[in-house]
Protein backbone atom coordinates (compact mmCIF):
# COMPACT_ATOMS: atom_id res chain seq x y z
CA UNK A 1 0.00 0.00 0.00
CA UNK A 2 3.00 2.18 1.03
CA UNK A 3 4.48 1.57 -2.18
CA UNK A 4 1.22 2.37 -4.28
CA UNK A 5 1.42 6.33 -2.81
CA UNK A 6 4.90 6.92 -3.49
CA UNK A 7 4.40 5.85 -7.00
CA UNK A 8 1.43 7.92 -7.23
CA UNK A 9 2.92 10.95 -5.56
CA UNK A 10 5.74 11.09 -8.05
CA UNK A 11 3.69 10.07 -11.21
CA UNK A 12 1.28 13.33 -9.70
CA UNK A 13 4.60 14.98 -9.99
CA UNK A 14 5.72 14.42 -12.79
CA UNK A 15 2.26 15.00 -14.55
CA UNK A 16 2.67 18.68 -13.14
CA UNK A 17 6.07 19.58 -13.76
CA UNK A 18 7.41 17.74 -16.91
CA UNK A 19 10.99 17.55 -16.62
CA UNK A 20 13.16 20.16 -18.23
CA UNK A 21 16.69 19.40 -20.49
CA UNK A 22 18.89 22.13 -20.69
CA UNK A 23 19.37 24.10 -23.84
CA UNK A 24 21.70 22.40 -25.82
CA UNK A 25 24.04 24.60 -28.09
CA UNK A 26 23.43 24.27 -32.16
CA UNK A 27 26.18 23.98 -34.03
CA UNK A 28 28.15 27.04 -34.58
CA UNK A 29 26.80 28.67 -31.64
CA UNK A 30 27.22 29.55 -28.39
CA UNK A 31 25.91 31.26 -24.85
CA UNK A 32 26.92 34.59 -24.44
CA UNK A 33 28.63 34.59 -20.63
CA UNK A 34 26.74 37.97 -19.66
CA UNK A 35 23.34 37.81 -21.02
CA UNK A 36 22.91 34.07 -22.10
CA UNK A 37 21.34 34.53 -25.60
CA UNK A 38 22.77 32.12 -28.28
CA UNK A 39 25.47 33.91 -30.73
CA UNK A 40 27.73 33.03 -33.32
CA UNK A 41 30.48 30.95 -32.27
CA UNK A 42 32.94 33.38 -33.82
CA UNK A 43 31.17 36.53 -32.41
CA UNK A 44 33.63 39.17 -30.69
CA UNK A 45 30.76 41.04 -29.04
CA UNK A 46 26.94 39.87 -28.06
CA UNK A 47 24.85 41.49 -30.55
CA UNK A 48 21.91 41.43 -27.44
CA UNK A 49 23.66 42.54 -24.67
CA UNK A 50 26.25 44.82 -26.33
CA UNK A 51 29.95 43.09 -24.18
CA UNK A 52 32.41 41.95 -25.89
CA UNK A 53 33.13 38.63 -25.12
CA UNK A 54 37.44 38.48 -25.20
CA UNK A 55 37.75 40.26 -22.35
CA UNK A 56 39.23 43.39 -23.21
CA UNK A 57 37.28 46.98 -22.82
CA UNK A 58 37.48 48.95 -25.92
CA UNK A 59 38.88 52.27 -26.11
CA UNK A 60 35.01 54.04 -27.48
CA UNK A 61 33.24 51.75 -25.36
CA UNK A 62 33.54 53.52 -21.44
CA UNK A 63 31.87 56.36 -20.96
CA UNK A 64 34.32 59.75 -21.12
CA UNK A 65 34.84 60.75 -17.60
CA UNK A 66 33.30 64.08 -16.46
CA UNK A 67 35.78 67.23 -16.16
CA UNK A 68 35.75 68.41 -12.77
CA UNK A 69 35.36 71.92 -13.92
CA UNK A 70 31.90 71.37 -15.30
CA UNK A 71 30.76 69.57 -12.26
CA UNK A 72 28.04 71.72 -10.73
CA UNK A 73 29.88 72.53 -7.45
CA UNK A 74 32.83 73.84 -9.57
CA UNK A 75 30.22 75.93 -11.81
CA UNK A 76 28.55 77.46 -8.44
CA UNK A 77 31.81 78.58 -7.24
CA UNK A 78 33.19 80.05 -10.06
CA UNK A 79 30.02 81.98 -10.38
CA UNK A 80 30.51 83.27 -7.03
CA UNK A 81 33.89 83.83 -6.66
CA UNK A 82 34.62 85.80 -10.42
CA UNK A 83 31.06 86.47 -10.80
CA UNK A 84 30.61 86.55 -14.88
CA UNK A 85 33.65 85.68 -16.01
CA UNK A 86 32.84 82.07 -14.76
CA UNK A 87 29.23 81.63 -17.39
CA UNK A 88 32.01 80.17 -20.07
CA UNK A 89 31.62 77.42 -17.61
CA UNK A 90 27.74 77.33 -17.62
CA UNK A 91 28.35 77.43 -21.43
CA UNK A 92 30.42 74.84 -22.49
CA UNK A 93 28.83 72.28 -19.73
CA UNK A 94 26.37 70.15 -22.33
CA UNK A 95 24.65 68.68 -19.04
CA UNK A 96 22.61 72.54 -19.08
CA UNK A 97 19.66 72.73 -21.24
CA UNK A 98 19.68 76.18 -23.16
CA UNK A 99 17.01 77.43 -21.16
CA UNK A 100 18.63 76.97 -17.70
CA UNK A 101 21.82 78.38 -19.36
CA UNK A 102 20.02 81.07 -20.12
CA UNK A 103 18.74 81.75 -16.57
CA UNK A 104 21.78 81.42 -15.24
CA UNK A 105 23.01 83.75 -17.26
CA UNK A 106 20.51 86.38 -17.14
CA UNK A 107 20.55 85.63 -13.03
CA UNK A 108 24.20 85.81 -12.40
CA UNK A 109 24.25 89.58 -14.90
CA UNK A 110 21.46 90.87 -13.13
CA UNK A 111 23.61 90.11 -9.40
CA UNK A 112 26.28 91.85 -11.26
CA UNK A 113 24.95 94.99 -12.58
CA UNK A 114 23.05 95.44 -8.72
CA UNK A 115 26.31 94.72 -7.12
CA UNK A 116 28.21 97.16 -9.35
CA UNK A 117 25.13 99.99 -8.62
CA UNK A 118 25.00 99.12 -4.44
CA UNK A 119 29.48 99.21 -5.22
CA UNK A 120 28.91 102.77 -6.75
CA UNK A 121 26.83 104.11 -4.00
CA UNK A 122 28.65 103.31 -1.75
CA UNK A 123 31.53 104.61 -2.75
CA UNK A 124 29.93 108.48 -3.67
CA UNK A 125 28.47 108.10 0.14
CA UNK A 126 31.96 107.64 1.30
CA UNK A 127 33.41 110.67 -0.89
CA UNK A 128 30.07 112.54 0.45
CA UNK A 129 30.82 111.92 3.74
CA UNK A 130 34.50 112.62 3.18
CA UNK A 131 33.84 116.45 2.08
CA UNK A 132 31.45 117.33 4.73
CA UNK A 133 34.20 116.29 7.22
CA UNK A 134 36.32 118.87 5.15
CA UNK A 135 39.47 116.03 4.78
Amino acid sequence: METELITHSCTEQSKQEPYKQPAEETVGMKKCPFCAEQIQAEAIKCRYCGEYLDGFSRAGSRPREKKWYLTTPSVVIALLCVGPLGLPLVWFNSRYKPATRLIITVIVLFVTVLCTYLAASVYRQYLDQITTLGI
